[in-house]
């Protein structure tokens, strides 16, 4: 059996989220205008900025528009822009998943990334740090490739563990001896279900979940990354208020 280690892209390998990236490129090319931004997604980018809001809020808000907003648009637009925003913007990760990322390759570990942006972006990313294959939110489009508005999630928690349970009939994957990393609630059950996952710089709804599982309160590893500090937090001496 192998061993694979699933990446999290969003706030665990990229240093916030590639759909904030897409998004302002859909306005700077006129394909959102730039009233949805300041109406609808700056005021839950601000609660969360200040800390009064819930990241994953941000997120979905602009998932909600990004949905809307490439319905009709032919599938080599939204590739364009994929490639645009990873060759523009790819090179910001996390030193510490980069690392890893590089340690698994040398010990001949499958490296597979499970996200929820869009699969066009995860594809790229993908492409950018040699994956061996990888996973992301599928926006349909009919047989003239245009998008219908209508997308299969990979953001959630369940859709995630469902990723992954494919990746091991796929590869004959070892799920004791391997590894995950996720940043936010939606990645809980895929640290789960392996024998050694680890939170990179994590939400407190998804370090309250694992310090209160005790299948995950005594194997978990929490990452912290701060400007060019790696800092490695004991999740049984972690205290939620």
């Amino acid at each position: 059996m192998s061993i694979a280690a699933f990446f999290d892209i969003d706030g665990t390998l990229y240093r916030e989220g590639l759909m904030t990236e897409v998004f302002k490129k859909l306005v700077k090319y006129e394909i959102i205008t730039p009233d949805r931004w300041y109406k609808e997604v700056k005021p839950e980018y601000e609660k969360w900025d200040k800390r009064q809001g819930n990241y994953d809020n941000y997120l979905l808000k602009m998932a909600d528009i990004y949905i809307e907003a490439i319905k009709g648009l032919h599938r080599c637009q939204i590739e364009f822009i994929a490639r645009k925003v990873i060759s523009q913007k790819g090179d910001r990760v996390y030193t510490y998943t980069r690392d890893r990322i590089k340690w698994h390759r040398k010990n001949g570990h499958r490296i597979i990334t499970v996200s929820g942006s869009p699969i066009e972006l995860v594809r790229e990313m993908s492409k950018k740090y040699g994956f061996d294959d990888y996973i992301g939110a599928k926006y349909i489009m009919d047989e003239n490739n245009i998008y219908t508005g209508e997308v299969i999630p990979m953001w959630d928690s369940l859709s995630k563990r469902k990723a992954i349970q494919m990746f091991v009939k796929k590869y004959d994957i070892d799920l004791e001896k391997s590894y995950s990393y996720g940043d936010t609630a939606g990645d809980f059950e895929m640290l789960k279900l392996v024998g050694n996952p680890t939170c990179v710089n994590p939400t407190r709804e998804l370090v309250k979940e694992a310090v209160e599982n005790e299948k995950l309160k005594y194997k978990i590893k929490i990452i912290v990354e701060r400007k060019d500090m790696i800092y490695s937090l004991d999740p049984t001496c972690i205290e939620i208020v």
